[in-house]
This record gives C-alpha cells, structure tokens and sequence, in this order.
C-alpha cells in the first residue's frame, strides 16, 4: 500500500511538472502573441493590472493554504486523544476573515477601475480612426481618405498604423459576435454585430505583430487572422496614399486575359472590389485593389506568393475550411441566364494561371 501511495505521488509529480513547463512555455515573451511582450501603452497597462491580480491571488492563495495545512498539522488528532472543545463562533477570526477578503479586494479594485477608464476613454479625439469590420472569417480595414472628400480607402486582414500615435478603432460586425484581439498591442474587445464598440490602440515599435478573432464565430475561426503593421508616419503616409489610388491596367497580355476573367467567366468581380474596374464592385469578399502588395493571403493563413496564391484560387477549401470563396463564391452564368456554383476544378490550369498573374499585379 505504502508502494502504491509512493508511485502515485511521484506520479503527480511528474504531471506537475509537465504543467509547469508547458506554462512556462505559453507565457514567454518571444511568442508572436504573447501578452508578455508589450509594445504599446494599452497593452502595458493590461500586464501591469495581470500582476496586481496574480500577485493579490497568490496572496490569497499563500494566506489560504498556509492556515490550512499549519492547523492539519498544528492540530491533528493524536492517539489517546479525546473529543476537541467546542467552540461556537470566535470574533476575532470572523472579523479578520471578513475584512481581510475586503481590503484585498479594495486593493485590486483601484487599478482594475483605473485601468478601465483608462482604456476605453482615447487619450486623444482627434487621432487618426480606423474602421474595422469583421466578416467569416476575414477582417476590412476602413481609412480616412487622404484627399479629406469624406471617402474611404478599403484594405483588409492587415491593419497599417503610425508608429507611436494614438489609432481609434471602431468595431462592427456584419455577420456573428466576433473579438478584435493584437496581444502585444492591446487586450481583445467583441464585434457585436449592430452594436459599434469603440478602442484605441498604439505602438511604440515599428514591426509586425499579430492578431487573432478571439470569439468563437464558426467553422474557420482559428483561421481568422490578422496583422499590425506599425511604420514611422512617412512611411503610413505613403502606404495610405498607394491604397487610395485605383488598381492599373496590367501590360503583360496573360494578365490582361486574367482581368477578362476576373471581371467574366469566374465571376470574381461579384464578391471583390477592384477600383478601376467598373464591373468588380462586390462586398462579399476582401477588396483586391492592392491585394499583392499584403504580405499574406487568405486572412493570414499563406504568405502572398505566386504558389501561395495559385494553391489558394485552386482548392481555397484545402486552405481555409469553410470559407466562403469555398462554398459559393466561384460561380458561373448557365445556360438558362441564372448563377451556379462553379467547382474549383471548372477553372482550368490556363485560367488559373491567368488569374495570379493579374492579381500579382494588384500593388
């Protein structure tokens, strides 16, 4: 018996340690999202407000069991040992252990409300606002134009900002509850759809940091991916005014018969916006504009190379389970005038090939 309680302890041992280490390893800076690791003001203040909630619940849990496993020893039953006295009620201790509770709670409560307001007021009205929008399972990403005629410019899945300037974001979505997270720049807020919330953001590193849909949202939500992208203001300006410019008319005649598809037999202009063309004015899907100049197709999942993108137009499903271009988006007009679902395998290595070389020159 003394064996077997042995093997078990050593056991759970070895099972604690495994937790430990796994933990260990979820929590280190170094990951792409880890909290940890924070770049911006935002995101600094959520660590900071972790720490006063970790170190108050170690605290308490220190308090807790330290009591509890002095009073099993201090007070075991011995042999010989008769019935205990006892006791109804002690003041004291119903007193300390009432405003004990109380005043660690106090102690959390000041930087958690602090924190808060903090958060959710932007430090600055005025700054530039980003409209973002979510979609299963892809993010749209709305500018000021820079012409200032009340226009937009529209990109999607990844989120350029100014380094070290306050970003206010608005929230909504067209479609299920959605949850806008960037670990390393600030703590997840839900898209509720109809209902706009609101966040700001910043980052005091250029770089690229990653984001994540943090709402369950369906059969692709682990797919729904993003990217910050945080460059000096020259460099955002710039970007900015590239994505407000309409797409050109590509030289190179395969590309140009890729267009002819584009905005024909494949239908892509029913679901994508591509300023410049008339016909391509769809909302369903991304805008394609400036597609080739993101780093990352598919709301993150490949990065944007030509075989990338040819495996992404020729089996999107493979990619991305569920996705919309998957299941209805490819269509075709039939015979009898109407729209019909068009398998992947309709479009012919050719027409593919016709496809990437005009969206590879979308810069």
């Amino acid at each position: 018996m003394t064996r077997m309680i042995h093997h078990s302890i050593r056991h759970l041992g070895v099972a604690l340690s495994i937790l430990l280490i796994a933990l260990l390893a979820a929590c280190t800076p170094s990951h792409g999202q880890s909290t940890f690791d924070t770049v911006g003001p935002v995101a600094r203040s959520q660590l900071v407000l972790f720490y006063w909630i970790f170190w108050a619940a170690v605290f308490v849990f220190v308090t807790v069991v330290g009591a509890l496993l002095y009073i099993v020893i201090r007070y075991r039953r011995k042999p010989g040992d008769g019935d205990p006295p006892q006791v109804h009620g002690h003041k004291p201790l119903e007193i300390a252990w009432t405003v004990l509770p109380a005043i660690v709670l106090a102690v959390v409560a000041v930087p958690t409300i602090t924190t808060i307001f903090d958060n959710a007021n932007s430090p600055d009205q005025g700054a530039l606002t980003v409209d973002v929008v979510a979609h299963q399972w892809w993010w749209e990403f709305r500018y000021p134009h820079p012409d200032e005629s009340g226009n937009e410019v529209v990109t999607a899945n990844e989120l350029h900002i100014p380094v070290n300037e306050v970003v206010n974001v608005t929230l909504d979505s067209l479609d299920v509850l959605h949850s806008f997270w960037i670990p390393k720049i600030a703590g997840k807020v839900d898209v509720v759809p109809n209902n706009a919330n609101t966040m700001w953001i910043q980052a005091d590193i250029p770089g690229e940091y990653l984001g994540q849909c943090a709402e369950f949202c369906g059969v692709a939500h682990a797919h729904m991916r993003l990217r910050v992208i945080a460059q000096p203001r020259e460099e955002f300006d710039a970007w900015l005014a590239a994505q407000a410019l309409p797409a050109v008319d590509p030289p190179d005649p395969l590309a140009l018969k890729g267009k002819a598809l584009f905005e024909g037999q494949a239908q892509c202009f029913s679901c994508h916006t591509v300023s410049g063309l008339k016909k391509a004015r769809g909302l369903i899907g991304p805008n394609l504009t400036h597609v080739a100049s993101r780093g990352h197709i598919a709301a993150g999942e490949l990065e944007n190379t030509q075989f990338n993108l040819r495996q992404w137009l020729k089996d999107p499903n493979a990619v991305k389970p569920g996705n919309i271009m998957a299941r209805d988006a490819l269509i075709y007009k039939d015979a009898d005038g109407g729209y019909s679902p068009l398998p992947n395998e309709s479009l012919s290595e050719a027409q593919v090939s016709a496809l990437v070389s005009y969206l590879r020159t979308l810069e």
